[in-house]
C-alpha cells in the first residue's frame, strides 16, 4: 500500500451516502479540506484519547473500532466497512476518540478535517440532516446490540450475524456462502462473547447441519431452515 497513484478525492466524496445529494461547488469546497489516509493491515488509525480533527469514510478494506480493558481484554465495538463513516460523534461532541481504531485490511480512508465539515452544515442544512441521521442509526444499532447481549443467547447472537451478512434479499436461498473475511476473534468480540464460546457454538450449528465451515467461508444450506431455528430458540428462551 505504500506505492500507490493519487485518488480522485471528490469523486469518493460524491459516492459516500452523506455526500451524494451536494452538488460540484459543495463536493470541492469539502475536498479542500479532505485528505487520503492509506493503511497497511494492522496500522493503528488513531488511540483512544488522541484528538478527535473529524471523521473518515472508508472508500475500501476494514476498520475495526475497539477499546482494552485494564487487564488487556480487547472489545470490539464496530467493524466499519466500504462506504461506511466513523468518528462523527467525537467530532460534534469536540471530545477525543473513545475507542482506538485499527485496519482489518490494506485500506483507503478519506479524513473530512472538522472545518470542512461545518462550513458545509452551515451552508447546507441538509448535510447536517443526513449526519444525524447517521448516528441516530448508530446509536439504534448500539442499543440492539445492548438488547442482544442482555437477553439474546450465543447461539442466537450468532444466527442473527449470519443471517444479517446475508441480507433479507437471500433468505430462501440454498447453499449461500459467508466470505469471513473478518477473523473470527473479532466477530466473536463483536458478539460479546469469547473466542472459544463462538467457536463451540459453530461446532453445534455444524452438527446440527445448519452450517458448514469451509476455512474461511462459511456455508449455509438452507437460509430459511436457520431463521426458523432462531425463531424456535427464541420461543424456547433458548
Amino acid at each position: 500500500m505504500r506505492d500507490h497513484q493519487p485518488i480522485n478525492i471528490e469523486t469518493h466524496l460524491k459516492n459516500a451516502v452523506l455526500f451524494n445529494e451536494l452538488g460540484e461547488e459543495e463536493i470541492a469546497l469539502i475536498a479542500k479540506g479532505t485528505r487520503e489516509v492509506r493503511c497497511d493491515k494492522g496500522d493503528t488509525i488513531f488511540h483512544r484519547g488522541d484528538v478527535c480533527t473529524g471523521f473518515h469514510i472508508v472508500v475500501f478494506g476494514q476498520v475495526k473500532l475497539a477499546f482494552t480493558s485494564a487487564q488487556g481484554v480487547e472489545k470490539v465495538v464496530e467493524v466499519v466497512e466500504q462506504g461506511q463513516s466513523f468518528g462523527e460523534a467525537m467530532m460534534f461532541l469536540d471530545k477525543p476518540y473513545v475507542v482506538s481504531a485499527q485496519a482489518l485490511s490494506n485500506s483507503l480512508l478519506l479524513h473530512v478535517c472538522k472545518a470542512a465539515v461545518f462550513g458545509e452544515m452551515e451552508r447546507d442544512h441538509g448535510t447536517l440532516r443526513k449526519m444525524l441521521s447517521s448516528l441516530a442509526q448508530r446509536t439504534h444499532q448500539l442499543m440492539l446490540d445492548v438488547e442482544g447481549y442482555s437477553l439474546l443467547s450465543g447461539k442466537q447472537r450468532i444466527i442473527g450475524y449470519l443471517l444479517n451478512q446475508v441480507g433479507q434479499e437471500g433468505l430462501g436461498g440454498e447453499n449461500v456462502c459467508i466470505d469471513l473475511s473478518v477473523a473470527k476473534s473479532v466477530i466473536a468480540s463483536r458478539l460479546n462473547l469469547t473466542q472459544e464460546h463462538f467457536s463451540r457454538i459453530l461446532h453445534e450449528l455444524s452438527a446440527l447441519e445448519l452450517i458448514r465451515v469451509e476455512g474461511r467461508r462459511l456455508r449455509i444450506p438452507d437460509l430459511e431452515r436457520l431463521a426458523r431455528h432462531q425463531c424456535e430458540l427464541a420461543a424456547s428462551g433458548r
